[in-house]
């Protein structure tokens, strides 16, 4: 019998007909589509995540331009669920595909996790990052979480593990102290660089001294360079997959 020529044949031949059929059939929920959250958001439906649900509440803005995938010059302004989206749709017109452009915040978080298998936190803020863990460990939906990826540059730092046996990441520490809190020790999978964050060179022009978000506290600008948030989300993505095939 001859075998049907589908896109996701190749990643076929690594992971067996089975595999796919499961991703297909995953419905998975991408929480922030910054740099490692919109690569690893591109590397599950490139793989075969045949269900997804976009979750981010801002708009492309020119510092995101030197590394995240919803910014082009042409999408400066819009929403980055929606460019997404538009673009998993063209890499996959069948996906099943679902955006909510807003926080994940307390009054939103059980609704956004109602129907999903699998959760890609990749959210920046403390707080909404740590209430999301806190109750995807309580429904005991499989999760993988990413830590800080500004400020550093060296690749090889990057590990996965359990949330306790992180180390040097100033996030993570404060993400276990929260938990800590609420007796969450471990169960939770990272990934995070143990490169200490570098110190940071002043703008050259001194115009882009601080961010304002729509919603959310100020923050100070940090350094960032495309390939450490894109290998981070790649991570991600990986780990969905091989728990997925794991499981099946």
């Amino acid at each position: 019998m001859e075998n049907k020529i589908t896109q996701f044949n190749r990643t076929e031949l690594l992971f067996g007909g089975d595999a796919i059929t499961k991703f297909q059939q995953t419905r998975v929920v991408v929480m922030g589509l910054g740099g490692v959250g919109s690569f690893a958001a591109e590397a599950l439906v490139r793989s075969g995540i045949g269900k997804i649900l976009l979750v981010d509440f801002d708009t492309v803005g020119f510092s995101n331009l030197n590394r995240q995938i919803p910014a082009l010059h042409s999408t400066l302004g819009k929403l980055k669920t929606e460019v997404v989206r538009d673009r998993m749709l063209d890499i996959n017109p069948k996906l099943e595909i679902e955006i909510y452009s807003d926080f994940c915040a307390d009054e939103s978080r059980e609704f956004l996790l109602e129907n999903v298998d699998f959760v890609v936190d990749a959210i920046d803020s403390l707080g909404q990052k740590a209430s999301l863990l806190e109750s995807v460990y309580h429904k005991k939906i499989p999760v993988i979480s990413s830590m800080g990826a500004a400020s550093r540059i060296d690749p090889a730092k990057i590990e996965l593990c359990d949330i306790s046996k992180t180390k040097v990441c100033p996030l993570a520490r404060k993400l276990r102290k929260y938990l800590h809190r609420r007796g969450i020790y471990e169960g939770i999978p990272v990934v995070y660089s143990t490169e200490s964050p570098i110190p940071q060179f002043p703008f050259a022009s001194g115009s882009e001294a601080e961010w304002q978000g729509g919603r959310g506290r100020k923050r100070g600008t940090l350094g960032s360079v495309v390939y450490l948030p894109a290998i981070m989300g790649m991570w991600v993505a990986s780990y969905v997959l091989r728990k997925l095939v794991a499981t099946q």
